[in-house]
């Protein structure tokens, strides 16, 4: 019996006990809820004001086409995750279709990106907090968080989707209570405090017009701006949509669940980021957009609602949860994953009674409360640099997700498709054809979707606070490759 093929009896739950294996619990409307939160995020409650500043109104048209690029890096690890649904699906894919080496450095990639990401998220929860209760150390709302997420992960697979479910829940509200109040301002010609009239023509009237610094240009201090530069914002606001493919082996019906999840992906990203900003942007002059507070808060202030910021306050510090949820969840099955592959510790392979990777778990959240520690004590070096690293990190893992989708349309035209696949026993054609939830234009997306990647890297060259990453990137591929052939010699 596979690691991750769950018994038929007794039914899988958290609470009976079963042999040691990950639990299929991970309902419909979980995958569902953590797809939709997994694209909304700080990113967009506050990270928006910087990509407005740099394309204006244009802004929408970068989110349409990243939007697009993520759509296509989803289907394409969601073609593996139906056919193979496995735990650690970016390592697992690319160590059973690719090689051994582009499995352990997509797991560990993935891994670090992640423990990165948890520990800037823990590190400004403080702030979060101190909103209400400014006498309390961040350190120690950093600890309590970590403590409190930690067990919730301990507790078994569907209490983390009922973590994620209700945390989406909270997201989405407050993006639909903005885009809805911003549309009766607009609809009912309600006063604002710019004096400027709400309307969406605002998007071509004010600051010149639609494409205000054009695709790309330098502003008097030299720096690079427009609509191509802002897609390096945009793309990192996506990061996290992926943790559909983790999700692919605990789900109870991933043949339906993750082809509906990744398939509602693109009018999640046309209501809650081309609609929320393009309302914004219609009430609030984009150009006094200035990143002083969110948009979200600007919005509301501008009809006199100013218990707006209370209110954003209270949902990005669930959003932060949220983030640092997910990231401990996807840290501990990547764990699993790679032990399984011989690519990490065996201990870290191991499962309790829920099904649950307790030593990936603790192992993830004791390096990522190292990593909060470093980021209180040297601040300056842990944003400029380890930042960078996870920067880059992403679109290392997204290179990697379109070219293991091509190893594994290869693999599977050669005849070699999972043995429990209705694919097995096909080869050629046949095969490709049988695919239950295919990539479209699968010959010629990947490439697309990879000359993208790399132009989203060349742009990232023109930034300041972007070209350490590149540099970073570089330096932890080769760190990667160093560690991969270090560990094969030892064996």
């Amino acid at each position: 019996m596979s690691t991750t093929d769950a018994p038929k009896k007794p039914r899988e739950t958290d609470d009976v006990p079963v042999p040691a294996t990950l639990r299929k619990s991970l309902k419909n409307r979980h995958i569902q809820l953590i797809a939709l939160g997994g694209a909304i995020g700080t990113g967009l409650f506050y990270g928006s004001s910087e990509s407005i500043a740099l394309a204006g109104p244009s802004i929408l048209l970068a989110y349409l086409v990243g939007g697009l690029a993520i759509f296509a890096i989803v289907r394409a690890l969601s073609e593996m995750s139906v056919e193979d649904p496995k735990a650690g699906a970016f390592s697992y894919y690319a160590t059973r279709y690719w090689s051994k080496r582009a499995g352990f450095i997509s797991g560990w990639n993935y891994w670090f990106n992640y423990i990165l990401v948890s520990m800037v998220e823990l590190s400004v929860v403080g702030s979060f907090v101190n909103y209400w209760f400014p006498a309390i150390p961040t350190w120690v709302s950093a600890a309590v968080f970590l403590v409190i997420i930690c067990a919730a992960n301990l507790l078994g697979v569907s209490k983390f989707g009922e973590f994620e479910f209700w945390f989406a829940i909270i997201k989405i509200v407050a993006v639909i209570a903005m885009i809805i109040g911003g549309l009766a301002v607009i609809i009912f010609v309600l006063p604002t405090a710019s004096g400027v009239r709400a309307s969406f023509a605002n998007w071509f009237t004010v600051g010149n017009g639609f494409f205000p610094n054009g695709l790309m240009g330098q502003n008097s201090d030299s720096s690079w701006t427009g609509l191509l530069m802002a897609l390096v914002v945009v793309m990192f606001s996506f990061g996290g949509t992926e943790l559909i493919g983790i999700t692919a082996g605990e789900t109870e019906d991933p043949k339906t669940t993750i082809p509906r999840a990744t398939n509602d992906i693109i009018w999640r990203i046309l209501v809650f980021y081309i609609g929320a900003l393009g309302v914004i942007m219609a009430v609030v002059p984009w150009n006094t957009i200035d990143g002083k507070s969110s948009p979200f808060v600007q919005i509301f202030d501008s009809v006199g609602i100013h218990a707006a910021a209370g209110i954003l306050n209270f949902v990005c510090l669930t959003a932060v949860m949220s983030v640092y949820n997910s990231g401990l969840y996807a840290n501990s099955r990547m764990l699993y994953s790679l032990a399984k592959q011989g690519n990490a510790p065996a201990y870290l392979g191991k499962l309790n009674a829920k099904g649950v990777p307790v030593t990936g778990v603790l192992t993830s959240a004791v390096i990522t409360a190292i990593a909060v520690v470093v980021v209180f004590v040297w601040p300056e070096f842990a944003f400029n640099y380890l930042m960078s690293i996870a920067t880059i990190a992403g679109i290392i893992n997204w290179t990697m997700i379109m070219f293991t989708e091509m190893k594994f349309r290869k693999v599977v035209a050669a005849g070699g498709a999972p043995e429990d696949s209705e694919l097995a026993g096909k080869s050629g054609k046949e095969a490709l054809d049988a695919i239950h939830f295919k990539l479209p234009f699968a010959k010629v997306t990947p490439w697309v979707v990879l000359a993208f990647l790399a132009l989203v890297v060349v742009l990232m060259c023109f930034s300041a606070s972007y070209r350490v990453a590149v540099i970073a990137g570089v330096i932890w591929l080769a760190i990667l490759f160093a560690a991969y052939q270090l560990t094969q010699a030892k064996k």
